[in-house]
């Protein structure tokens, strides 16, 4: 005997109660130093951009730290093959509890009805543990993360009230192309992390796209605040084309046709312009690797044997579609002004497109009985295999590549 209990106590007032407390308890932590909501002393005069900030990270933290909580109302009665089951409401108070007696026949059938009926999640003592694990562990992922970009990106920049900033067209959409491969991988992981606590294949895609939409949408309220940018719809466009694309693959295929993968080859800059890379993109590997749009390379790369129901092809075999763009000094143009106020027009450099044709693996269709190496798999699938690749740019120019990355 399976036993799954369903508890809704008072769900409206209950998920209300810990966004209340949780965006009690920012007003008092560096959160609002960046907001300068502490200058307010009476709280019903903080302008509504900075309650509104507030209470989205609440929020945004409430549903991760109280992933069981359901708002939705009670469920019916469920009832599948394989399954003889009976539910009676029992109330008490504002709570009201489900309880099911459910007899298992086999340990499909129990994969099956999670699966059809998310309302009654059946968890064992560990996956509960695992649960808060995962929960906990987002949280605190969040916190560092905006504890951690608030000391070493915003602090020297001075703040400013909420405003919007439209940069869709600038640096080629090459940072846009960025923001979906992050919002992917995050995603991806995320709900990897979920599924490994318990969770539903459907609970788990929803609950990792929507934990990497917020993370990302963390960083663009900072920005919002901040004067030197802006919160960026073009990024939270691209930011939801990555989650969404995660979720929606996953609740229509139950797998990733089609993947969001990244390629990295150093760009050959002239010795007179590598102070321009070292203040655009940095000084260190690992700063380029993030920010030189030069350099970057991102690529969709579909699952051959999914998309097209042949049994003939080889599980692992992808074919990629990539994009990458270079000659970009500047985010628009060619033209700017150092640190020490001398001008530069560099407009002779062409800032040119470039499009890719490559095969690729999909290591996660690999079959090993090793844990480990599905795990290094899993991670390594991020990035696009070396391969040869055909390339068509805006120069007019068709080129092939022996090994591109």
């Amino acid at each position: 005997m399976v036993r799954l209990t369903n508890s809704i106590p008072n769900a409206d007032s209950c998920i209300l109660g810990k966004i209340f407390l949780i965006a009690g308890v920012l007003r008092r932590s560096s959160f609002c130093n960046i907001l300068k909501v502490k200058d307010y002393v009476d709280a019903a005069v903080i302008p509504h951009s900075k309650l509104t900030a507030i209470f989205m990270f609440a929020a945004m933290l409430a549903a991760l730290l109280f992933p069981n909580l359901n708002v939705f109302g009670q469920a019916s009665a469920p009832s599948i093959k394989g399954f003889q089951a009976s539910g009676t409401w029992l109330n008490s108070g504002s709570s009201s509890v489900q309880s099911l007696q459910v007899s298992l026949r086999n340990k499909r059938s129990l994969i099956q009805f999670a699966e059809i009926h998310p309302a009654y999640p059946i968890q064992l003592p560990d996956k509960k543990s695992r649960l808060w694990i995962v929960a906990g562990s987002h949280a605190a992922i969040w916190t560092g993360t905006f504890i951690a970009l608030n000391h070493a990106w915003y602090r020297d920049y001075p703040k400013s009230p909420f405003h919007l900033f439209n940069d869709r067209k600038e640096w080629k959409q090459m940072d846009k192309a960025g923001h979906v491969w992050t919002s992917y991988q995050l995603s991806r992981h995320s709900a990897a992390s979920w599924k490994w606590a318990g969770m539903t294949e459907r609970q788990s895609a929803w609950y990792g796209g929507a934990s990497a939409f917020a993370f990302q949408s963390i960083i663009e309220i900072l920005d919002g605040f901040s004067e030197e940018w802006g919160f960026s719809i073009g990024d939270m466009e691209a930011n939801l084309i990555g989650s969404g694309g995660y979720v929606l693959q996953q609740l229509l295929f139950k797998e990733q046709m089609v993947q969001v993968k990244y390629g990295y080859n150093p760009y050959d800059y002239p010795d007179d312009l590598k102070p321009r890379r070292d203040q655009l993109f940095g000084t260190s590997l690992p700063e380029q690797l993030l920010k030189d749009y030069n350099s970057q390379r991102y690529w969709l790369s579909a699952n051959l044997k999914s998309i097209s129901g042949s049994s003939q092809l080889p599980p692992w075999l992808n074919f990629a579609f990539g994009y990458s763009a270079d000659g970009l000094y500047g985010a628009n143009s060619n033209v700017w002004i150092d640190e020490q106020g001398n001008y530069f027009d560099r407009s002779d450099i062409a800032r040119v497109r470039r499009f890719y044709l490559s095969p690729d693996i999909d290591l996660t269709k690999i079959k090993t009985k090793s844990k480990f190496l599905r795990s290094v798999f899993f991670i390594m699938n991020m990035v696009k295999i070396p391969a040869p690749a055909i390339e068509y740019n805006t120069s007019g120019k068709l080129k092939f590549h022996p090994l591109l990355f």
